[in-house]
């Protein structure tokens, strides 16, 4: 990887710019960041699988619906922290950022759409989302609603109104739960499955792998995000402490696979990822501690945490079809 494709770049307006309807929908798409949408449809996906498992049965209808409505709270979740970091200030000053990865999409900061436009389209968002909720709640019943509303409020409060909880140190706890347990715990339910134990255990390895990528995500954004009062876990902890949680987190997910392996919850061979995955953990460590005194080894490190979510949440799931096929 060259040190030209990890600089602080930014996206070039040219590339977006002309009013036709396409050129109109991949501003907006774009604006979304979707290269993060992983981090929301994996996690219903694999608590499909696990719904699907306890029930007998899939509903693919539902599963549509829960998949699409978790993609667009994400997406809304995006744009609107895009809202909210350049009204703080936080992108603005931003000059150690990893574009694609970190300091937004920078689609305001490069006039590419205005910050009234973006917040118009996260508010869209929500509604296209609720809307769906809506036809859920039609389908399974008013409970669909709890996970709907938390999800929407704990992704939204992340960065804006009053509350701002990526300012209070517990953002990062916020969007793994919003990311982890509510999808996999809420998709489980809508396919049939029992609200229990088991279940919720089987959800927090989501929820870390999903907390580590934040957590990484916001270590080159150290000095903007604490020169504007956005007081996030790195700020607080400093790049050592942040590498130890980091990797705790992923021990986390490792353990909680084994034991559910030993309780005769998941396959006999369940753990075997997930322990595996924890070498490219530790390969991030350096990285971690160093900040973006290598930008090329930060980008990769980036990388690596992203990878690890979508094989863990993939290998999980494909645990369940086994159980399910034989």
């Amino acid at each position: 990887m060259s040190q030209e494709s990890v600089r602080p770049i930014n996206p070039v307006p040219e590339e977006f710019s002309g009013g036709s309807f396409a050129r109109v929908a991949k501003r907006l798409f774009h604006a979304t960041r979707p290269k993060f949408f992983p981090a929301s449809a994996l996690p219903v996906i694999t608590g499909t699988a696990w719904g699907a498992w306890s029930a007998g049965a899939i509903d693919v209808y539902v599963f549509v619906l829960a998949l699409f409505a978790t993609v667009c709270v994400h997406a809304a979740s995006n744009v609107l922290n895009d809202v909210g970091d350049d009204s703080g200030g936080t992108d603005g000053i931003n000059e150690q950022r990893i574009y694609p990865y970190t300091g937004g999409s920078r689609f305001i900061q490069m006039g590419i759409l205005s910050q009234s436009v973006m917040r118009r389209l996260g508010i869209g968002l929500l509604v296209t989302a609720s809307a769906i909720g809506l036809a859920l709640f039609l389908e399974k019943g008013p409970t669909i609603f709890f996970f709907g509303l938390a999800g929407i409020a704990l992704g939204v409060l992340y960065s804006l109104g009053p509350v701002r909880l990526s300012a209070l140190g517990i953002g990062e706890a916020a969007v793994a739960a919003a990311f982890g347990v509510l999808p996999v715990v809420g998709a489980a339910w809508l396919q049939g499955a029992s609200i229990d134990t088991a279940l919720v255990l089987f959800s927090l390895p989501v929820s870390a792998w999903v907390g580590a990528i934040l957590l990484i995500n916001e270590v080159p954004d150290i000095e903007a995000d604490g020169g504007t009062g956005k007081n996030t876990l790195p700020v607080r902890l400093g790049l050592q402490s942040t590498a130890i949680l980091y990797f705790v987190l992923h021990v986390i997910a490792a353990t909680v696979v084994v034991f559910m392996t030993a309780q005769d919850m998941l396959p006999l061979l369940a753990p075997i990822v997930p322990l595996g995955l924890l070498r490219l953990a530790w390969r991030a460590l350096g990285p971690i501690r160093n900040g973006v005194a290598s930008r090329e080894a930060m980008t990769q490190a980036i990388e690596s945490t992203l990878g690890i979510h979508t094989i863990g949440c993939l290998w999980l799931t494909g645990c369940l079809v086994y159980r399910i096929a034989f």
